[in-house]
């Protein structure tokens, strides 16, 4: 029997303008399984990071894409008729309205934008 994944998104910005991004100094210090921080602010549209392992659940943005970048590991997105397979220095943009589902078989480090209206989890 499969568990669930405990998700810790963060939604406040760690960074503000002109303040240097240090994501490995974020990945050492994290310890949990699934992790989102939101880096920072440009425009309409928010930086975050996630360190994944395991299973984000089946979800949907209706009004928004979203961008998955892939710094370290290997990041699987399922989607209804394929599996997009991501490794470090690969990115992809899930169009609004598509279901999709993120997984890490082992810890993978990515960079996602997103629009500030979008709802993580899903709508």
């Amino acid at each position: 029997m499969q568990t669930q994944t405990t998700y810790n998104i963060n939604l406040e910005l760690k960074y503000k303008h002109l303040e240097l991004i240090d994501v490995n100094s974020i990945v050492d210090e994290n310890k949990e399984k699934w992790f989102n921080q939101t880096l920072t602010q440009v425009n309409n549209s928010l930086v975050r990071l996630g360190i994944l392992e395991g299973e984000f659940h089946w979800h949907k943005h209706d009004n928004d894409d979203e961008f998955f970048f892939v710094i370290e590991g290997t990041l699987f997105i399922d989607l209804k008729d394929r599996i997009i397979e991501l490794n470090p220095n690969q990115g992809v943009t899930i169009p609004k309205g598509i279901m999709h589902k993120p997984r890490a078989l082992q810890k993978a480090v990515v960079l996602m934008v997103e629009t500030v209206d979008i709802k993580p989890t899903g709508d």
